[in-house]
């Protein structure tokens, strides 16, 4: 069986991964809030986690993996957007739900086992927070319930930060209801304008990290293998997850590896509205950025290290996967992954590595062993492959060649010329040598530029 590896935030080093049950291996990622479109940032770990749930499936069989990422859609945010909108909170949260999913398969990313929403397990955090509370690790306070952060020794292993260093570096809310300032939030009242459920400290409704500790314990248990999500989430929200379940839960330990993928930059610099480089996986998909060239561009960096958006990158990872459907076409993959793209993504999913494996296979003119490869990253699919359509140049290669041909006898090159100028004008690479003519579509390719030059 292959030997996969990840570099387990807990631990701070990469380890050999030994699932909890062969059969029955289990992941859990924590997914969006549903009030708007999902930015780019947003799509990295939907993209890094689907790769990793790819590899699981791969190793130890689609029937023996189990993937889980919620819908937070119980939120502040949510309550702004609505009053602010004037339309009803489950038609916001629906809507942009859709989009979600829409956008995320979009880019290729295969839909979790799982994908519980907060609302659906009301009850199952009272029953956490109840447990919590008659074991003295939470208390209630005029209409809140908190988590008595001192009462769990472990807070802060994951972030590496004791809890007087959080205090003194972070923004703490100091709160009447509170204890201790550290102490956070599990339950909070709700007024007759925000959603609320009745519960035994009145009427109200979750604070955020209750939810990801239900929602797992349901579906996947006291225990399970990887959970996952951008380094943003390390603190507090990862770090609240391990306190609340681990106290329920008798000790005992929520996940034995958790991953962590880095952050996003547009152009050299941090996504922002003012600086007008913030935008959705929808705005590029509409200016006409193929999901699976953003697929492409996400994956030629490694998870754990900042990822660079750049418009160069989208324009050489189109015309790379262009010239990878080109040369697949009309070909079956191959029964196995080649085993060098499998090594590479079982270390720690090393997709940048991957890609690399993939050129050389496709410089070889591998085309089966190249699919494999490609599909197992989540890339060539037939799904992903309509926005490459089109890009038969044949019968203007065998055009440019014919005219090249006569004006070699004529010494009158201004038919080629023509030809030549409308196909780069189209965005395709002309390439003429003693050997023949090859044409080959780049980046921003456009057919409907070429209509009536045959």
């Amino acid at each position: 069986m292959t030997e996969i590896k990840l570099h387990n935030t807990l631990k701070r080093r990469k380890e050999v991964f030994t699932p909890i049950d062969p059969n029955n291996v289990r992941m859990y990622v924590c997914g969006p809030t549903v009030y708007d479109r999902a930015h780019i940032g947003n799509a990295r770990p939907v993209v890094v986690f689907d790769v990793l749930y790819r590899l699981l499936r791969e190793v130890y069989g689609a029937d023996h993996v189990t993937y889980v990422r919620n819908f937070t859609d119980v939120d502040d945010k949510i309550n702004a957007r609505a009053a602010e909108s004037g339309r009803a909170i489950g038609e916001i949260t629906a809507e942009t739900t859709q989009w979600y999913l829409d956008d995320m398969g979009a880019l290729g990313a295969m839909e979790p086992n799982h994908m519980p929403r907060a609302t659906q397990y009301i009850a199952e955090m009272i029953t956490m927070i109840e447990k919590l509370i008659a074991d003295g690790f939470a208390y209630a306070h005029d209409g809140h319930v908190l988590f008595r952060v001192r009462k769990y020794d472990d807070y802060g292993k994951l972030s590496g930060r004791s809890v007087d260093d959080m205090i003194a570096g972070a923004r703490v809310e100091v709160a009447s209801y509170k204890e201790d300032p550290m102490d956070f939030v599990l339950w909070k009242p709700s007024d007759d304008a925000t959603p609320g459920w009745e519960s035994p400290w009145g009427r109200g409704r979750p604070g955020w990290h209750i939810e990801c500790s239900a929602m797992s314990f349901e579906l996947l248990g006291a225990s399970f293998d990887i959970h996952g999500g951008g380094n943003d989430l390390m603190f507090p929200h990862h770090e609240n997850e391990i306190a609340q379940s681990c106290c329920a839960n008798g000790g005992q330990s929520m996940a034995n590896y958790w991953l962590h993928n880095e952050m996003l930059q547009v152009e050299g610099k941090k996504m922002s509205k003012s600086l007008g480089n913030f935008f959705t996986v929808r705005d590029l998909l509409d200016q006409g950025t193929p999901g699976e060239v953003i697929r492409f561009v996400f994956l030629s960096t490694h998870y754990g290290k900042p990822m660079d958006w750049t418009a160069k990158k989208a324009g050489e990872a189109e015309a790379t996967l262009r010239k990878w459907r080109t040369l697949t076409e009309g070909f079956e993959p191959s029964l196995n992954v080649p085993a060098e793209v499998l090594k590479c993504v079982a270390d720690d999913l090393n997709t940048a590595g991957a890609i690399s494996v993939l050129h050389g296979l496709a410089s070889a003119g591998d085309a089966a062993g190249l699919l494999a490869g490609a599909q197992m990253l989540g890339l060539l699919s037939n799904a992903l492959g309509d926005w490459a359509q089109g890009a038969d140049l044949d019968a203007y290669r065998a055009l440019l060649a014919g005219a090249r041909e006569a004006a070699m006898a004529s010494k009158d090159f201004s038919e080629v010329d023509r030809i030549k100028g409308a196909l780069v004008d189209a965005g395709v690479e002309v390439r003429m040598s003693k050997a023949g003519v090859e044409l080959l579509p780049a980046a921003g390719f456009d057919a409907g530029k070429l209509e009536g030059l045959l």
